[in-house]
């Protein structure tokens, strides 16, 4: 199982499969192909149904335009066996290939095809499931974030610490940010609105409403392009921030716990990047926001003195009740029902957290048995309701448009 520096990686939204990961393989395509007189890059599958929403194409004319001239070619029907986000870049010289190579991006911004399957990334954790972590804990009495040290060393919470000023940053800009996103559908930001109405209610409300506008904030900084932290996709990264956040400046915890409920989150967050999927486009959402929800509760019971059993019960919890969530992106945009989504999932992982600091952490599904059918759901779930805007919210509102 790799870093956490891998899942929780900083960029620029609004997609971290569609806009980050080609933008990273347009790189090392550059790298490696840099004397050409044209390039030509094929998406298929979902990045080509969704590309242009999720400025895809944009992404990738960035890194190579300023080296030679690069078309575009969309194959949204056409999807390869590896994953749904296939790439195919390809050198030209005088009209004749010189270079290709055939890329995937699998979520979270992160590449992968056959040749990178059969040599897989170094392994910084040896234990791969929550259960054998869990009996870890037991065993020595330790909780989840110990186990993070003890694998990555203490280097990485200098790098969590970064993690966590980004995620603030973006809350910040969200909070202060007004006016329409980008991309034609006319979507306004409201977290500066929720914000200001929060404070206007008492105890319960008030925190709900914060939440719901810290939730937004990152959601509509990612959807505008801002900078952002993949927790685990860009999709998906309204509702981490907003949990930590709030619990952070309304429970006055010291920045050292939140960094470890990060590192709690993120174990959990790689477990299921490791075992089954957080791409969308592979999965549906249940594998981004159900992903998000679940690493969140995971983190809320931590910093509220849950047990490992209560932690591992929470983030299950919020993992099970996501299960089946399609991703039909209205326009392929990262805004409707994404934004929304977000905001519900951060309300959605306190509720679990509470409900699991009231049991004992006994429950029948283990997390383990719940991120394999998750796995199994997604690949059950048609291709038009993942990420390809073919299906659901995204179809109808086409017709809608249509009319």
């Amino acid at each position: 199982m790799e870093s956490l520096k891998e899942l929780y990686r900083i960029g620029h939204g609004p997609s971290s499969s569609h806009t980050m990961g080609p933008h990273k393989a347009a790189r090392r395509f550059a790298e490696r192909c840099p004397k050409v007189s044209s390039y030509r890059v094929t998406l298929y599958g979902s990045l080509a149904a969704t590309g242009r929403g999720h400025m895809t194409d944009v992404a990738i004319r960035t890194v190579l335009e300023p080296i030679a001239p690069v078309e575009i070619v969309w194959r949204p029907t056409v999807f390869l066996p590896f994953h749904p986000n296939g790439m195919l870049f390809e050198g030209l010289l005088d009209g004749n290939v010189i270079d290709s190579w055939t890329i995937f991006s699998v979520g979270g911004g992160a590449l992968a095809n056959e040749e990178s399957r059969e040599k897989p990334a170094p392994s910084v954790y040896k234990l791969t499931t929550i259960s054998d972590i869990l009996a870890w804990c037991d065993k020595g009495g330790y909780a989840f974030w110990e186990y993070v040290d003890q694998a990555e060393g203490p280097e990485i919470w200098d790098y969590l610490k970064q993690v966590w000023e980004v995620m603030c940053a973006a809350i910040d800009r969200g909070l202060n940010n007004e006016g329409v996103l980008p991309g034609g559908l006319g979507v306004r930001r409201k977290a500066a609105t929720y914000y200001v109405k929060a404070k206007g209610y008492t105890d319960s409300l008030q925190s709900r409403g914060k939440i719901y506008a810290y939730a937004l904030a990152t959601s509509e900084e990612n959807a505008a392009g801002g900078e952002i932290v993949t927790a685990p996709t860009c999709g998906s990264s309204g509702v981490l921030p907003a949990v930590l956040y709030h619990l952070y400046t309304s429970r006055a915890f010291r920045e050292i716990r939140i960094l470890r409920a990060l590192a709690t989150a993120g174990l959990f967050g790689n477990v299921v990047k490791t075992n089954a999927s957080i791409s969308g486009a592979e999965v549906g959402c249940q594998g981004e926001v159900g992903v998000a929800c679940a690493m969140a509760a995971a983190a809320a019971c931590q910093l509220f003195g849950g047990t490992p059993a209560q932690i591992e019960y929470a983030a299950e919890m919020a993992l099970e009740h996501h299960l089946g969530l399609t991703c039909d992106p209205v326009c392929g945009l990262v805004q409707i029902p994404c934004i929304e989504r977000n905001a519900i999932a951060a309300a959605r992982a306190f509720d679990a957290n509470i409900f699991a600091t009231f049991s004992d952490g006994k429950h029948g599904v283990s997390f383990d048995r719940v991120v394999e059918v998750m796995k199994e759901t997604g690949h059950d779930i048609p291709s038009l309701y993942k990420e390809t805007s073919e299906g659901g919210l995204a179809k109808i509102q086409a017709e809608k448009s249509e009319e």
